[in-house]
């Protein structure tokens, strides 16, 4: 990934020669998969090779020696690029400017890494503290996908909290269903599964480590998502009205399209029930349609709309072919 933003052989070679080139590389990909600009990672890879050699030079020796320099680095990066700041807001913004970059990329490597933002220690760390360790090493999850699964397991702590369950092994079947039940609302079918799939995991992790008495995953139930369920029920009446604008009655076959979209969208009647219906069917009297042969022979008596009346006579009267049996929509729809 390096070469994607360093065309000088030496340079790519120097980054490489620091020894968390694989880290910063690892980091550079990132920025890169989420859209970075290519300047963010011109100000970003000499500063976290400043740190690297800042941190190494005090002792650093792994990963995990990392987060104790934090603190030190940006402060003697203040008084290197501060010198010239006249407030202390100026001061500040010189402070975050070294040190976000650096928290980013240990969040990135280390997911239990808190930082000194809002970012919180990964969920349960006191009570489950093996549990990143089992998805890092055991699973050989990226650290994208802890990611998800720190906010996912967030969702659980703070439920939690709110009543007032402060231990893992007071959970139950009945608690897990209230949690996916309230954090599934207004979410989608797949955001909700996801959920569903994370708490399996830790659930079966729990009992296995013994922190729970028995195996809750099993009461974590996957919502299914069928094949082509998000297609909606029908259109919208905004969406009716636009189609029923759109048809030409002008001339006679818009004003027979007319009547009988009218029919559809007012009455919901199939296609074959509309090419059934004859002239003896409106009773014009009494304002009543009669949809004879329905589904499963019955048939059915509609007050009939003025707006569908006003449309069938205007059909009858100026679009209408004649025909012996009375059918009104007999050359369209008849079966």
């Amino acid at each position: 990934m390096l070469e994607k933003y360093y065309l000088k052989p030496q340079t790519i070679d120097r980054i490489r020669a620091n020894w968390l080139a694989e880290p910063i590389e690892r980091y550079v990909t990132w920025l890169n998969e989420r859209g970075y600009a290519a300047r963010n990672v011109f100000s970003r890879v000499p500063l976290l090779l400043r740190f690297g050699s800042y941190a190494q030079s005090r002792g650093a020796k792994s990963l995990s020696d990392l987060p104790q320099y934090v603190r030190g680095f940006v402060e003697e990066w203040v008084r290197d690029r501060g010198s010239n700041c006249r407030t202390e807001r100026a001061r500040h913004s010189v402070a975050s400017a070294a040190r976000n970059p650096v928290e980013q990329m240990l969040r990135l490597l280390l997911p239990d890494f808190a930082g000194t933002g809002r970012r919180r220690p990964f969920p349960f760390t006191a009570q489950a503290p093996g549990f990143v360790d089992h998805l890092r090493d055991e699973r050989g999850l990226r650290p994208a996908t802890l990611l998800i699964y720190r906010h996912c397991l967030h969702y659980l702590e703070t439920y939690l909290k709110e009543i007032k369950v402060s231990l893992l092994r007071e959970l139950s079947p009945t608690i897990l269903s209230s949690f996916v039940t309230t954090c599934g609302q207004g979410r989608g079918m797949s955001t909700v599964g996801g959920l569903c799939a994370v708490l399996r995991v830790f659930l079966r992790y729990l009992y296995r480590e013994h922190l729970t008495a028995q195996d809750l995953s099993q009461s974590v139930d996957v919502p299914r998502k069928y094949r082509l369920s998000s297609i909606p029920r029908s259109i919208s009446w905004a969406e009716v009205e636009q189609m029923l604008a759109a048809v030409d009655r002008r001339s006679a076959v818009g004003k027979r399209d007319y009547a009988i979209l009218l029919l559809l969208v007012t009455y919901g009647l199939r296609s074959r029930e509309v090419a059934a219906l004859t002239l003896d069917d409106i009773d014009w009297e009494r304002e009543r349609l009669r949809v004879p042969e329905r589904k499963a022979g019955h048939s059915t008596a509609y007050p009939l709309s003025p707006i569908v009346g006003e449309a069938i006579v205007d059909y009858l009267k100026n679009g209408r072919p004649q025909k012996a049996d009375r059918n009104i929509f007999y050359r369209v729809l008849a079966p």
